[in-house]
């Protein structure tokens, strides 16, 4: 069961950064035509500006999330080496926890915010508002997947939550 749950996260993390890859390039690209169309053609898209900051919103979201899937997130690394490996444990289930917590509400509130601006029209490109709500609600969706296998892999790892047996308990 945890092979193929790890199997799909890393699945997952691969198509979040294939799809933020993407993102950055379309929007150096979009960039590039800008400056091109300003300069040399003297006639800037008016689209390419929001396109671009669009575009940001998804391969920022996404990347921000496969960085709890490579565990590169803000986190108290010093903490975390400074306590013995049963704390170490207890830690890292509270702050994975915590991070479910956070995706959850980043789904849920970015879904809320998308449906609430479905009928609203972003001028410049002619497409509902909601587009640049939906990468929070995926982000948050990957973010819980991501911490839901560190939580998996922190309480299932050598170390338990319990604090170490006495080694004098264990001769008698």
């Amino acid at each position: 069961m945890r092979a193929i749950f790890a199997r799909l996260t890393q699945k997952l993390a691969r198509i979040a950064i294939v799809i933020s890859t993407a993102g950055l390039v379309l929007m150096t690209l979009i960039i590039g035509w800008q400056v091109f169309a300003r300069y040399v053609l003297n006639a800037s898209p008016a689209w390419s500006e929001s396109a671009a900051l669009l575009l940001m919103l998804y391969y920022i979201m996404l990347a921000a999330a496969v960085g709890v899937y490579e565990n590169f997130h803000l986190g108290l690394k010093f903490l975390l080496d400074a306590v013995p490996s049963h704390i170490r444990t207890l830690l890292e289930v509270i702050n994975n926890s915590l991070i479910i917590i956070f995706g959850i509400a980043m789904l849920v509130n970015g879904s809320r915010l998308a449906a609430f601006t479905d009928d609203h029209i972003m001028p410049a490109l002619n497409i509902s508002r909601s587009f640049a709500y939906w990468p929070f609600a995926a982000a948050g969706l990957f973010i819980s997947i991501f911490a839901l296998e560190r939580l998996m892999l922190a309480i299932t790892s050598d170390n338990s939550i319990n604090p170490p047996k006495n080694a004098e308990a264990d001769k008698r």
